[in-house]
């Protein structure tokens, strides 16, 4: 006996499918690779609209070796980068048309609000606001522990 069919939601009908913790599905958005990879899933991602991606950090992180020794601190320009990879998928995954390369172009309003550490999940909820030949604007926010870490209004091109 099968079960009756489900209907498909806007997330189903994507050519990659998220619903699975792979980082190889991330890396076929993202030019990035590791150490400059800055998302580890793809969690919820609603085309033209939002994207909820997680990033793991790690005592392991290169960049947590020298900043700062003894405090590790996750740089805050690195969440912003974060975010800005998020962006950058859901951007892709809107307009497939012109799915070559993202670039960030503007930030707007940056705010760093809490220290970011290993062991934090951070969360990465970026949502679009506009768009316009083939440039982008969305809101940011990078959250760890339901405190806003760090936030951006973020503009990039697609090419």
């Amino acid at each position: 006996m099968t079960s009756p069919s489900q209907p498909q939601s806007e997330v189903l009908t994507l050519t990659v499918d998220f619903s699975r913790p792979d980082l190889i599905k991330v890396m076929d958005w993202l030019p990035h690779r590791y150490p400059m990879l800055l998302v580890d899933r793809v969690k919820e991602v609603v085309p033209n609209t939002s994207i909820h991606c997680i990033k793991m950090i790690s005592s392991l992180d290169p960049y947590l070796q020298g900043h700062f020794p003894g405090q590790p601190i996750m740089p805050g320009v690195l969440s912003i980068e974060a975010l800005a990879q998020a962006a950058g998928i859901l951007a892709r995954m809107s307009n497939l048309e012109l799915a070559n390369s993202c670039l960030l172009t503007e930030l707007q309003d940056v705010r760093f609000r809490r220290q970011i550490i290993p062991g934090d999940c951070l969360n990465l909820h970026v949502t679009a606001l506009k768009s316009r030949k083939g440039f982008f604007w969305f809101e940011a926010k990078a959250i760890v522990d339901g405190d806003v870490a760090s936030s951006a209004l973020i503009t990039a091109k697609l090419s």
